[in-house]
């Protein structure tokens, strides 16, 4: 027998006890006794880290539903900033087990890694100062050459609004969304445009600085990013997910972290997978 084919055999035989010689099943999340997670850190409403170091958010809420599906107690889950440029690569580099981050499922993106969902449908809207009138929409944008549109890097927002519909509005980017906000509230940019939920946070953040123009754009699928390849994980957090909204639990995690903003709470998805 040939040296190599000994020395394949002799690892699969002393890999036996975890059940096969393939890493699948010894990387799968669904066989883990502890997850980190890469969330937001800065979405009021998804993912926010408090002063006091707790973690509040629809995607923290998941997050937390689904671990606890697995197995893994709410003590065992290690919180990761997760920011729109480097998703992808804290699942491929193995930074993290998952990602709940307004992690919006692209073709693009499923070359690169794995969703499971969509488990939150939003649209995409524009952020804008209170007292400023010029924009009512996407359109408005071209109406004045001076016109800022703030968005975050790693994200597709301000690009889909420039191609689509506002070709000569000036970009501005930032590497986290709390970074557009304040642009906005500084004059440094006139409308910040992402998801409506997120910026629905924010605005309810500051009520009488900010708000959400209300005529949403896009439709956003947020899907949980996990490495490609995990079929058994990818199986069980689809379960999970399932639960969650048949159960009733995903109605009440929406109400509790974005009804009081007076976000306009969509019907539940249909997870496909």
């Amino acid at each position: 027998m040939p040296v190599l084919l000994l020395r394949l055999v002799a690892a699969c035989s002393a890999l036996l006890f975890v059940g096969s010689c393939s890493s699948g099943d010894a990387t799968s999340v669904a066989g883990k006794d502890d997850l980190i997670i890469g969330v937001s850190f800065d979405q009021p409403g998804l993912g926010v880290r408090r002063l006091d170091g707790s973690f509040r958010g629809i995607d923290v809420d998941v997050a937390r539903y689904i671990a606890n599906e697995l197995g893994v107690a709410e003590t065992k889950i290690s919180w990761l900033e997760a920011q729109p440029a480097n998703r992808e690569k804290l699942l491929t580099s193995g930074q993290v087990d998952l990602v709940l981050s307004t992690y919006s499922i692209t073709e693009k993106r499923k070359e690169v890694i794995d969703f499971v969902g969509p488990y939150f449908l939003a649209g995409q809207d524009l952020l804008v100062r209170m007292d400023d009138s010029r924009i009512s929409g996407p359109e408005s944008l071209n109406n004045d050459a001076a016109l800022r549109l703030c968005s975050v890097q790693g994200t597709t927002s301000a690009e889909y609004v420039k191609t689509e519909f506002a070709k000569n509005v000036k970009l501005v980017e930032y590497p986290k969304f709390s970074d557009c906000v304040t642009a906005v509230l500084a004059d440094n940019a006139d409308a910040m445009t992402t998801d409506d939920v997120i910026l629905a946070g924010y605005a309810a953040q500051n009520p009488e600085l900010l708000r959400v123009v209300g005529k949403p754009f896009s439709k956003e699928e947020y899907g949980i990013g996990i490495r490609k390849g995990d079929a058994e994980g990818k199986k069980k957090i689809t379960e999970a997910v399932r639960k969650m909204i048949d159960s009733g639990e995903w109605k009440k995690v929406i109400e509790r972290n974005v009804g009081p903003s007076g976000y306009v709470i969509p019907e539940p998805p249909k997870v496909s997978s």
